[in-house]
């Protein structure tokens, strides 16, 4: 598939000059900063060194002092509190957060998960059965809810008092609850909109503690749920987020909790054995990433929703011991060995039926539809089809008479506008600019096929629809060492609004070792054509189909990450090439 590369802007000349000489780094360095909207010393130094000092006041949000209130009338007149949430991993990172926050100082409290196939997704009304029959006044909603206008006055009807602490993007309509908590309500005076629910989470337990003089540091052991959740659910690392992530990284790394320990047993990071650990050392052979929470843990704890029920995702979180989450663990493993069978299974089927429909293949969107897929794989196959057709795409199953489905996005276009434009054919719909889910009643199906289709076509820029390789600036590769490195690193962690930076370097050729590797896989060594130097070894995964051009001793141009790699106890730099265009083609390429 071909990609347009597009250079970002780049940071004013003098400013990034000054930076360069203050931090005394690299001019390359200073530019990815300035770009990052940092231009002065205090900004870097607040940048590189993240600190919990800097998080807001909990208090600035809508609505949290009404929700702190209630919550201690809750725990003065102990009420049974119920803390319920979302099925996928910010839901249950929320309410393993809180759940485990009040039970540390409030017995009479429990958790509640709906299940995904027999209540969907939010507040469901057999939820607020529940809560009645079990005689729970309070409930603490996390990752959902926002625009659960009639089942919140349902519960009011029942006299149950909600908190509902959502980031998801409001209705016209509040929920007449007792506190909203949301960044992004149309009148938030919360400074930053980007939080995950677990985050929102966290602000409610913040505040919580402020005002009833519980340290601060009793909530640092909460940060490592909070980085999972940003993690998984793709909000920005930036501002608020990124203290959090940085936090919650060090956590996940030095001291996690036993559930998540327990995860990574099951992933390829193997555990330090007699590593004589000192304080602030990692646990693991290697730190873990951003990346590494988005692909190790996220999806096993999505999986145990996905295939059974995500209550025992909470109950692993939630674990005290090594041995119970051991335990835990290895169940939701196989689980997730389960969801990878029929996400495979599923995304052929899905990938057939698009490539034998004429008028599909030919569409700006793509929308499918099969009664007996599994509900709990639909989002990662929309996400698998855009790899192959980088267009807006919903996939569609059947539940509970209901035809419900998942939509992804593809960069700059907003699902979640598309998805509203045909509310009128929808049961439900909630979601984010790249992710929304949606149910609607069958015989609505062809109609909103159409809508939706016409949507796409009428908004879409053409552009959209290559998928984007936005690259943060050119270099030499003479300018990669040891120190711009150990440097770059500090950047992290990279996720959304912090991107691990793509750099491209032109007049490139291979000195003689290119070859295929794997499956499909280009290993080189590259050096400038016309500014020689030490090569820098290079992998290029799925771009074999370049081999020829590299063999010929003909210069070509590549984008890249900066990464380490260790062979055999020893840790070189390398070259993670996204994309490589041959010099005569760039042209084509190019934004």
């Amino acid at each position: 598939m071909d990609k347009r590369w597009v250079l970002k802007e780049q940071g004013d000349e003098a400013v990034v000059q000054h930076l360069a000489e203050v931090l005394n780094i690299d001019f390359n360095l200073a530019n990815l900063l300035v770009q990052r909207g940092i231009s002065t010393f205090e900004e870097a130094k607040s940048f590189f060194r993240p600190t919990l000092e800097d998080l807001y006041d909990p208090f600035l949000m809508n609505d949290m002092q009404v929700a702190v209130q209630r919550i201690e009338k809750a725990i003065k007149k102990n009420e049974k509190i119920l803390v319920y949430g979302d099925y996928d991993v910010d839901g249950t990172t929320a309410v393993a957060l809180v759940y485990t926050f009040i039970k540390s100082i409030y017995p009479n409290v429990d958790f509640y998960i709906p299940d995904r196939y027999e209540e969907g997704y939010g507040i469901s009304y057999k939820s607020i059965d529940f809560a009645v029959e079990n005689k729970f006044s309070l409930v603490i909603v996390l990752d959902c809810g926002i625009k659960a206008v009639e089942k919140i006055a349902y519960a009011k009807s029942k006299n149950i008092d909600y908190i509902i602490a959502d980031h998801h993007r409001p209705g016209d309509v509040l929920p007449d609850a007792i506190a909203v908590l949301d960044p992004k309500r149309t009148d938030s005076t919360y400074p930053y909109d980007e939080l995950s629910g677990c985050g929102v989470g966290f602000k409610l337990v913040q505040a919580y503690a402020e005002k009833n003089e519980i340290p601060f540091d009793n909530l640092i052991q909460y940060l490592d749920l909070v980085v999972v959740s940003i993690a998984s659910d793709i909000v920005k690392i930036t501002d608020e987020n990124r203290i959090l992530a940085h936090f919650g990284l060090k956590l996940v790394n030095t001291n996690p909790r036993p559930g998540l320990e327990a995860i990574l047993k099951f992933s390829a990071i193997e555990r330090k054995v007699n590593s004589n650990k000192r304080d602030g050392d990692s646990i693991f052979s290697r730190d873990l990433s951003i990346s590494d929470l988005v692909f190790l843990v996220g999806p096993r704890i999505n999986a145990a929703g996905r295939i059974e029920s995500a209550k025992n995702s909470v109950k692993l979180l939630v674990s005290e011991t090594k041995e119970d989450a051991t335990e835990l663990a290895a169940r939701i493993n196989e689980f997730n060995t389960e969801r990878k069978d029929l996400d495979a299974q599923t995304t052929t089927e899905a990938m057939d039926m698009i490539g034998n429909d004429d008028l599909l293949m030919k569409s700006k969107s793509t929308v499918v539809f099969n009664p007996t897929w599994h509900k709990g794989v639909i989002g990662i196959v929309a996400s698998r089809l855009i790899e192959t057709y980088y267009r807006p795409t919903v996939v569609l199953t059947k539940s509970n008479g209901l035809i419900t489905g998942s939509a992804r996005s593809v960069k700059d276009f907003d699902v979640y506008d598309a998805v509203d434009h045909c509310s009128d054919l929808l049961e439900h719909f909630g979601g984010h600019k790249y992710a929304a889910g949606l149910s609607l009643k069958p015989e609505n199906l062809d109609a909103f096929k159409s809508k939706f289709e016409d949507y796409v076509v009428s908004t879409i820029q053409q552009e959209m629809l290559i998928p984007e390789v936005e690259i943060d600036a050119r270099i030499c590769l003479k300018d990669i060492n040891k120190k711009f490195f150990r440097i770059l690193k500090q950047f992290a962690p990279f996720g959304p609004g912090n991107m691990s930076p793509i750099f491209e370097s032109e007049d490139v050729i291979d000195t003689g070792f290119a070859r295929v590797v794997g499956k499909n896989h280009l290993k080189l060594e590259v050096v400038h054509q016309s500014v020689r130097g030490y090569p820098m070894s290079a992998i290029a995964f799925q771009q074999s189909d370049h081999l020829e051009h590299m063999v010929r001793n003909k210069p070509f141009v590549i984008c890249y990450h900066i990464e380490e790699n260790e062979w055999n106890g020893v840790v070189n730099l390398q070259l993670n090439v996204k994309d490589i265009k041959p010099v005569q083609e760039e042209e084509r390429f190019y934004e």
